[in-house]
């Protein structure tokens, strides 16, 4: 893929086992579909910064470097806090992204592809426990979970937060009861859907004018003028921001109107489509990945997925304008472990969001 190609990312329902770790998926919601089965990451790297409370699992996407062996299999994992409280102006740190890869030869899978249809041993696949690790997974969200239920010991959660939530909610009924119907859907996490993609067809004018905005705004960062720095200039500068701020959102729009439902844009070494001409990071915002290689952009999770995911609301909930992902460039390995990579989250105020939701 070069730097100037799209693919945007659909919702689609499909069939569970589609969605399982088997099949390689990209999806939103339900539980991760871990890549490498061992070295998931720990409690406390899933945890919110803020809150200290676990994340749930938001979205995967499948994304392998075509050439390079080590990344055959490759998949980026995103997790996000469920308190709306944690979601304060353009602060990244209720989210959290982790990259897992794997080499063609591996000894998860098997060496060619999956076959197209439903495997006939997967009638109702174990989602506790990880098949050639051994790794037991938590009841509630799917994340790694080595605390059992002290009483029937057939349940384990990665701590005490989600083993009280799922005792009230259906566990109290159902521990030590053989009787008793067994609830198999956790009511912490998304629904599930299939992240389905496909080319963004690129129009050579918007492209232009889009490079030419950009030069624009760059030479305006560049070149500071001195009035900017006197008092009597600060409503003219509120006022340019709120135009500069116009056109980025007009921009947005233009470009998202082809396919409204759009809830991803994936382009590797691409750039982000923004939502606001504040807050957009600098070289120096994105830290170089552990290995000393540079992070670029990867891909972006657009406002849209709010409204698909039914958390969208005028009061407090979990929001963002647009959540951009960047990458290690030089894919690199990291033994069995999850690696973690860089989030940015950028927010709109509340007159762009009617704006940009309702497209």
């Amino acid at each position: 893929m070069s730097s100037a190609e799209v693919v945007l990312g659909f919702l689609e329902e499909a069939e569970p086992w589609r969605l399982r770790s088997p099949q390689f998926p990209s999806k939103v919601g339900g539980k991760p579909a871990w890549l490498c089965q061992r070295g998931l990451p720990s409690l406390s790297g899933l945890e919110c910064e803020i809150c200290r409370l676990p994340l749930a699992f938001l979205l995967q996407v499948y994304a392998p470097i075509s050439g390079q062996d080590r990344s055959f299999h490759r998949t980026l994992f995103l997790f996000c806090c469920k308190t709306p409280e944690c979601y304060t102006h353009n602060d990244s740190r209720c989210m959290k992204v982790f990259r897992s890869q794997l080499p063609r030869r591996n000894e998860f899978y098997p060496y060619d592809p999956p076959p197209e249809d439903e495997p006939p041993s997967d009638l109702d696949q174990d989602q506790s426990v990880l098949p050639v690790s051994g790794v037991k997974l938590c009841w509630v969200c799917g994340c790694p979970g080595n605390k059992a239920c002290s009483r029937c010991h057939a349940v384990s959660y990665c701590g005490k937060h989600h083993q009280t939530l799922h005792w009230k909610h259906t566990h109290k009924k159902e521990c030590c009861s053989p009787e008793a119907s067994v609830v198999t859907v956790s009511p912490y996490i998304f629904t599930e859907s299939e992240l389905v993609t496909e080319p963004e067809e690129e129009e050579e004018e918007e492209e232009a004018e889009g490079e030419e905005e950009t030069a624009v705004a760059q030479r305006s960062e560049d070149c500071p003028s001195l009035a900017e720095t006197l008092a009597e200039t600060d409503l003219e500068e509120m006022a340019m921001h709120e135009t500069e701020d116009n056109k980025v959102v007009q921009r947005f729009k233009k470009k998202i109107a082809p396919e409204p439902h759009q809830v991803v844009r994936y382009s590797r070494g691409g750039s982000p489509l923004w939502v606001s001409s504040q807050h957009i990071p600098s070289d120096q915002d994105i830290p170089a990945c552990t290995c000393g290689a540079k992070r670029t952009f990867e891909f972006q999770v657009m406002p849209q997925l709010l409204n698909s995911l039914c958390v969208d609301s005028t009061g407090a909930s979990i929001d963002w304008g647009t959540l951009a992902v960047y990458t290690c460039s030089f894919s690199c390995n990291h033994d069995d472990q999850y690696c973690p990579e860089f989030i940015w989250k950028q927010d709109f105020s509340s007159d762009q969001q009617t704006q940009i939701k309702q497209p």
